[in-house]
């Protein structure tokens, strides 16, 4: 058993996380927290003691939670924790605002942050996977961020903090982002409606937007500078070289490589989360096998496998 401090949000143990995934797999963490505000998460992490492992999950929306769960504290940031604010140029967001509210009401306020308008998830995860769209990043945006650190202690840390590269941060493990500040150009709020309805039809008729995905599975092998910037000088797409692999349509269980769109692992009905994982991981010896093109992962996998024979 953990010894848990007290506190005003509420813990709950073994709670099974596959209700909180996109992807609707995965076994129960020790402890879900979700604090009641960032002080709140301050004074937790810093009673908890050092040696229990601390994992912050957003949305879920980019996460495959293994079958035998997740040992430790899952943090999960809840309704204190979603305020947007603009100010001029700059918008500030609580680590829960979902990335598509955040780009919606920059867009009223005439700031143009089309660009997370169709990523999923919220902008925790933003800021954790340095995400983009569109050739934008949340790099070239990115103001700030507020974290409460693994022992308890708040800071402001800035881009040099978190050395953003493409798909990918420098973020401590443990630490918690619990809100962001970003700034973008300005521009004529109908216009800057108008660009994200186009960019939702285009998502729409191109990926499985009403399937069970986590988004894209792999990220694009490119070249990639340290702004996080892709070089699509170099750039190769991840759905191309697993198509050509023969891998559209390629199921293990109930986990299938969408046919509509190759890079989308999804659960077609009763998948284990080692069906998906495993077939990605099919996936990707396939299609270095076939090209010498190495994939990496751009969905966490996070958790314990589950014994085997247990999977169902």
């Amino acid at each position: 058993m953990i010894d848990l401090p007290s506190v005003r949000g509420t813990l709950t143990p073994d709670r099974p996380l596959d209700s909180l995934t996109w992807l609707r797999v995965g076994g129960p963490a020790d402890v879900l927290f979700q604090p009641a505000d960032a002080d709140d998460l301050a004074d937790f992490l810093a009673a908890l003691d050092s040696a229990v492992p601390v994992f912050p999950m957003g949305v879920g929306s980019n996460v495959i939670v293994r079958d035998g769960g997740v040992r430790g504290v899952v943090i999960r940031l809840g309704r204190g924790f979603n305020a947007i604010t603009v100010d001029g140029d700059t918008v500030t967001a609580g680590a829960a605002a979902l990335d598509a509210h955040v780009a919606r009401r920059a867009a009223e306020a005439g700031v143009d942050l089309t660009f997370l308008r169709t990523i999923p998830g919220s902008i925790g995860g933003a800021v954790r996977m340095n995400a983009g769209c569109y050739g934008s990043y949340v790099a070239d945006v990115f103001v700030s961020a507020d974290v409460v650190l693994r022992d308890g202690t708040r800071a402001t840390l800035r881009a040099e903090d978190l050395q953003f590269q493409y798909r990918s941060s420098t973020l401590a493990d443990g630490a918690v982002l619990v809100g962001a500040t970003l700034r973008g150009p300005m521009g004529d709020p109908q216009e800057l409606a108008q660009r994200m309805t186009d960019q939702l039809a285009k998502r729409d008729q191109t990926q499985p937007t009403r399937d069970r995905t986590a988004g894209s599975t792999f990220r694009n092998p490119v070249g990639h500078s340290s702004t996080g910037r892709d070089d699509d000088t170099h750039e190769l797409k991840a759905w191309k070289v697993i198509e050509d692999a023969g891998m559209r349509g390629a199921t293990l269980g109930g986990a299938v490589m969408n046919l509509m769109h190759a890079n989308f692992l999804t659960n077609a009905g009763g998948a284990t989360a080692a069906d998906l994982e495993d077939l990605g991981e099919k996936v990707r010896k396939r299609v270095y096998a076939e090209s010498g093109v190495t994939l990496e992962w751009e969905i966490m996998r996070v958790g314990e496998r589950a014994p085997r024979g247990t999977n169902t």
